[in-house]
């Protein structure tokens, strides 16, 4: 039910999301599936009837999921007294209402007349499409007939008036909630193709405007509800977001599961398996989606009439060779449909649609995949031009794509898009399935076309830089780091790189384009990377980058593809420090690739290398120190930071002139800033001796982000740097980690001139520069058991 007429959706100790419908005083059987649901709202009528008052003149009605006899697990039950006029209605309802809240049921209730539940639905569209579902459960039954074909003629007669609003409430609803399609913890009732969105089809299928429930859309509708039943009887509450950690246990309920293979490949075993469940959610909200967008056309064409010529037949307006608007769609000229079909047809009108922004039609999309013929390898140029002008469509390229994906078009083209399709991301960072990330890192891409010197590769690149997900050798297939256990880089981009070549070349590129295409697809993760996890200032960082990517051309494109696959991931893969890193690095690189020469690393703050003893600096998002030099001051920095709830991401400590320097780049932990004049003020005690500042923090409990995590792993790197060794720390986020680590290496006798911290989700990167040779077998091992130890 939606908040349609509801007076009170609580106001009584026992009405909790944990109170379920299955229930021992009620008798509502469990289960998963249409009969179980059926079953539930049969025992739920009959006990209503049982304590429902014998009286003239009320009814009552069940709405929402009792209507349509729906009932979840962990369910409402939506109810409607209605009455005529009833004198002492209030006590009456109370005397109803308290029975099923002391059943322990969770109840939403509202007390109306005929005339009053019609005048809130005249105002309140949700209200109208609410009574839509009304049904009669116990009393007047000639009562609640009335308003049940009431409600529903005047629905019948107001829909196409009252549909635009709707709309506009439904796009709100999806701003909010996002596409259940392509969202990997999406919430099945709420999301763009969820349930919410069926009751939708249900209303407008009503008004008569169009066939809306399809027996596919039936199908969906069906799988989803199963979902969500399983969801509820998973966690023992009600809740409709699908989240990871519940997936593979939901999956099992369903019956999804999948054969384990062991190390040798040999089978070993059966487990559940989330990533089927999330693939067939995202088919069904897919089915659901398309149904409702053909519906709304054909809604705007009921209420807006046709456009017609001078002759009387509908305007057909020319957008592109082949295409022309027809009824505020885009369909074939006719020249294009009597001719043999060119196999370019279908980009060229994929093309349009999304330079547009017109839907394409129903009928000439069947027809183009009936008819169209297959593309040769390599394409024709005016396919390779289609597919970039769709590419660099901007807003219009995700709605065009969606529509030819729906009726098998995108396959055709690329017949690597089938394995892709809808392939769950284990990474927390991403929002989004692998298929629409690919094409919203190429939207994402089209606002950098004007700041390189090859926007067609940029846009192509971005659409393939993920195409080596979910295959052998991906490091993150089997939601793993990625490096293999003796440090070695296994990854996506390298598997995706030459799939991604062989790509480029079949769809019509020339062998040296198509290389670099590959080049961009091996290299897309350099540059945040290094810029993360190296110190910008080491000549040997830079020289290593401008070697990698070897001209100012591909170092440009690298840096409009990073971006705009972070902006297609999700808020958490991007944030002004990192930006400002990138760019920093690509600068540095650039003068290396320009001129032959690595840039001198910056100077120290002149403010840090004169004056007394200690400086203390703290700005927004940098915090400096210079105190007599000893060690352990940046352990010491750093436990003062973390008490401050400021996170670190990049340190720097030196010295010069006898006096030890520590630079830091932070950022509040939890979005508020500390305030600067006791941050100040503790650093100073601490860098000056006080024990007392960090003893607080060694009070605490270095409390992890992640439960269950994997256990922290370090890896050396030997000639990463000119005069250091790396540390890389892989380990669950925590707060104050650094000062941990930091102590740990300082009581090891390791010196730290550097830090980089990289947070991936629940997860960090933490590299150390530590100063000297490499050392030895039994130095690293005592090194990398100190600080596991402090993780």
């Amino acid at each position: 039910m939606t908040s349609l007429i509801k007076e009170n959706a609580s106001g009584h100790p026992g009405n909790g999301d944990a109170n379920p419908l299955v229930n021992e005083v009620v008798g509502v059987p469990g289960g998963i599936g249409a009969q179980a649901r059926a079953q539930r709202a049969e025992a739920i009528d009959r006990w209503l009837r049982s304590v429902f008052p014998r009286r003239a003149g009320i009814a009552l009605v069940a709405v929402g999921g009792l209507g349509r006899r729906q009932c979840a697990p962990y369910g409402d039950v939506d109810l409607v007294l209605l009455h005529a006029g009833v004198p002492g209605i209030d006590e009456l309802a109370a005397s109803l209402w308290y029975p099923i809240w002391d059943a322990g049921l969770r109840l939403d209730h509202s007390v109306r007349t005929v005339a009053e539940a019609l005048s809130v639905a005249q105002d309140d569209v949700k209200v109208a499409l609410g009574l839509l579902d009304a049904r009669h459960v116990a009393g007047d039954a000639a009562l609640a007939d009335q308003l049940v074909h009431t409600a529903a003629d005047h629905w019948r007669r107001t829909a196409v008036r009252q549909l635009p609003r709707l709309r506009e409430i439904t796009a709100a609803r999806w701003e909010t909630h996002g596409e259940l399609a392509f969202l990997l913890e999406g919430d099945l009732k709420e999301a763009a193709g969820g349930l919410r969105d069926v009751g939708l089809l249900r209303a407008i299928a009503t008004a008569g405007v169009t066939d809306a429930l399809r027996p596919a859309v039936h199908a969906a509708h069906r799988r989803l509800l199963d979902t969500r039943d399983a969801l509820h009887q998973q966690v023992g509450r009600r809740v409709d977001r699908l989240v990871a950690q519940e997936r593979d246990g939901v999956a099992g309920l369903l019956g999804l599961r999948q054969l384990q293979l062991d190390a040798s490949g040999a089978a070993g075993g059966v487990v559940d398996d989330g990533d089927a469940l999330l693939r067939r959610v995202a088919g069904d909200a897919r089915t659901v989606s398309h149904a409702l967008d053909d519906a709304w056309r054909a809604a705007d064409r009921l209420r807006s009439g046709r456009r017609r010529g001078t002759d009387g037949r509908p305007v057909r307006r020319p957008v592109a060779r082949d295409v022309v608007e027809h009824d505020g769609e885009l369909v074939l000229a006719r020249t294009a449909i009597g001719a043999r079909p060119d196999p370019s047809l279908s980009l060229r009108v994929a093309a349009a649609a999304a330079i547009t922004r017109l839907p394409i039609a129903r009928a000439t999309c069947e027809w183009l995949a009936a008819y169209c013929p297959p593309l040769p390898a390599p394409w024709p140029p005016a396919a390779l031009a289609a597919l970039i002008t769709l590419l660099g469509a901007g807003p219009g390229l995700v709605p065009a794509w969606e529509t030819c994906d729906r009726y098998g078009l995108v396959d055709r083209w690329l017949p690597e898009w089938i394995r892709l399709r809808s392939l769950p991301q284990h990474n927390p960072v991403h929002r989004f399935t692998l298929d629409r990330h690919l094409v919203q890192t190429a939207y994402e891409a089209s606002r950098h076309t004007r700041e390189v010197d090859r926007p067609d590769l940029l846009l192509l690149g971005a659409l393939l830089h993920d195409i080596g997900k979910g295959l052998p050798g991906d490091g993150a297939a089997g939601r793993a780091g990625r490096h293999e256990p003796d440090g070695a880089f296994v990854d996506h981009s390298i598997v995706g790189a030459p799939l991604a070549e062989a790509v480029a070349a079949r769809i019509g590129l020339p062998a040296a384009e198509a290389a670099l295409i590959g080049e961009l697809v091996r290299l897309h993760l350099l540059l945040p990377d290094v810029a993360t996890r190296r110190d910008l200032s080491d000549a040997k960082t830079v020289a290593g980058v401008a070697e990698q990517v070897g001209d100012t051309t591909t170092l440009e494109l690298l840096h409009a593809l990073v971006r705009a696959d972070a902006a297609a991931t999700g808020p958490a893969a991007w944030s002004d420090w990192k930006g400002r890193l990138v760019a920093e690095l690509v600068a540095r690189v650039r003068t290396a690739l320009d001129t032959g020469v690595v840039p001198a690393p910056p100077a120290p703050d002149p403010a840090l290398v004169s004056g007394p003893l200690p400086v203390v600096h703290v700005a927004e998002d940098r915090v400096s120190v210079a105190a007599a030099d000893r060690r352990g001051l940046l352990a010491t920095v750093a436990g003062c930071l973390a008490l401050h709830r400021l996170e670190v991401i990049s340190a720097d400590a030196s010295t010069v002139d006898g006096r030890a320097l520590v630079e830091c780049r932070v950022q509040p932990r939890y979005g508020l800033a500390p305030d600067p004049i006791a941050l100040t003020a503790d650093l100073r005690r601490a860098v000056a001796g006080d024990v007392s500042v960090t003893q607080r923090l060694r009070g605490r409990a270095l409390a992890a982000r992640s439960q269950g995590a994997a256990a922290p792993r370090v890896v050396w790197h030997r000639e990463a740097a000119t005069d250091a060794v790396l540390l890389e720390l892989r380990a669950a986020d925590a707060a104050g980690l650094l000062y941990w680590v930091s102590c740990a290496l300082d009581e090891a006798g390791a010196q730290v001139r550097a830090a980089r911290i990289s947070t991936l989700g629940a997860d960090v990167v933490d590299v150390f520069y530590l100063v000297g040779g490499w050392p030895s077998d039994a130095d690293r091992d005592r090194v990398e058991a100190a600080v596991l130890a402090a993780v």
